[in-house]
């Protein structure tokens, strides 16, 4: 039973996440049946057509489940992928066996389609390309580039190692702003409560003592009666500004600009995201050079991976450079974003014809910072939460018990 290819685009099958059914013909008069992602019946009649199949039934379902598909899966189906083809297991077969090991349904069958592409004639990265939000263009490059030098299981395993120190520094950075993100809104909870429940029942005490209140805890009685009238406005305005602004900044590239500056510029944090940014675009231009990629090429991947969008710019105006004959040394030091020992280290690598080792030695060294940095981070932020906290919280506290102190005047 033949199964036919994936050739929807990756963007159109995720957002609505229709699966195909379809049964036809092929050339010798055989019937085959298949599953196929597309947006319509008449997209899938055509690919059939383009492989040779006439259709005769089509049916769509939904997909059997399973979550979104996440770039760390990626990472471990490469490196088990890479391992599959070093230990001299067929193309084909590995799919299968990545496959079935997967416990991701939408990971399982996503392998099966781009076996059935490779399959009926695709190369495996004209496969890869299919799915653009899962696999990039450094990634279908450099499988490219594997294919046509017959050395896919080395640039596989290089592959895989660039993708597991990027997970690794994407994973530090996130635990670094994960951090004081989840306390504060721990504490904003917790005021919250204090603010809705506490606080009125030691109003309650207070009129009946018939005196005069001091002013902090006129303060925190006046905010929590607000609180406890217009809650509802409160945890909507906050859900609904946050909604938009993610909203915003997922449609447009001039607020994902804005922020990835604002990143940059943050007082505490902006150090560690700006070296984590510097290590993933050498590494990045490392991986991509010492796989061949000539060096305008790999530009083209670098800027995008790097995740910053003043990044991406800069690169645009550096591979413009060097594709008009400047150095690329000379066209980093002429963006004014990289710091003078990148600079050093790429003119060394130019000069001496090794490039690609002296952009990974600064990888190594930067994310090496960034660990030291989360670090001392995390380390910096407790006390400064602590104090945060502590002042909040224990204001309320002294502003409600400071009528109390004062009981005997009043009695």
């Amino acid at each position: 039973m033949a199964t036919a290819a994936k050739t929807a685009p990756a963007k159109k099958a995720k957002s609505k996440d229709l699966i195909f059914q379809w049964e036809g013909k092929d050339r010798g008069g055989r019937i085959v049946r298949g599953e196929m992602s597309g947006g319509g019946e008449a997209m899938i009649s055509a690919s059939l057509r383009r492989q040779g199949i006439m259709a005769t039934k089509i049916k769509k379902r939904r997909s059997s489940g399973g979550s979104a598909i996440k770039s760390a899966e990626i990472a471990v189906f490469t490196r088990q992928f890479a391992a599959m083809l070093k230990a001299g297991v067929p193309l084909l077969q590995s799919f299968d066996i990545v496959g079935r090991g997967s416990a991701n349904p939408r990971m399982t069958k996503m392998l099966a389609d781009i076996r059935a592409d490779i399959e009926t004639g695709s190369s495996l990265s004209e496969a890869f390309r299919k799915y653009p939000l899962l696999f990039d263009s450094l990634y279908c490059n450099l499988i490219e580039a594997g294919e046509a030098a017959g050395i896919l299981e080395a640039l596989l395993d290089r592959l895989a190692i660039y993708q597991e120190k990027t997970q690794e520094l994407k994973s530090k950075i996130k635990s670094a702003l994960t951090y004081p993100i989840a306390v504060l809104v721990v504490a904003f909870v917790v005021v919250a409560v204090i603010m809705i429940k506490v606080v009125p029942s030691f109003k309650e005490v207070f009129t009946s003592f018939g005196a005069e209140l001091p002013g902090p805890t006129l303060v925190v009685m006046a905010m929590s009666e607000f609180f406890v009238a217009y809650w509802y406005l409160i945890f909507g305005s906050i859900g609904g500004v946050g909604y938009f602004a993610f909203q915003s900044w997922r449609r447009s590239p001039k607020i994902q600009l804005l922020v990835d500056r604002a990143m940059l510029k943050l007082p505490i944090f902006g150090v560690v995201v700006y070296k984590a940014t510097v290590a993933r675009w050498t590494r990045t231009l490392s991986t991509m050079f010492s796989a061949g990629v000539p060096l305008v090429e790999a530009l083209d991947s670098v800027g995008g991976a790097s995740g910053n969008g003043v990044f991406t710019i800069a690169t645009e105006q550096i591979q413009r450079d060097v594709s008009s004959g400047v150095a690329l040394t000379s066209a980093m030091q002429t963006s004014n974003l990289f710091p003078p020992m990148v600079l050093q280290m790429a003119a060394i690598g130019e000069e001496s014809g090794a490039l690609d080792q002296m952009l990974s030695k600064v990888a190594d060294f930067y994310e090496s910072e960034v660990d030291e940095a989360v670090k001392g981070l995390s380390s910096l932020m407790e006390p400064i939460i602590i104090v945060v906290l502590g002042s909040i919280i224990g204001g309320i506290v002294v502003a409600m018990y400071l009528p109390i102190f004062k009981i005997g005047q009043v009695v």
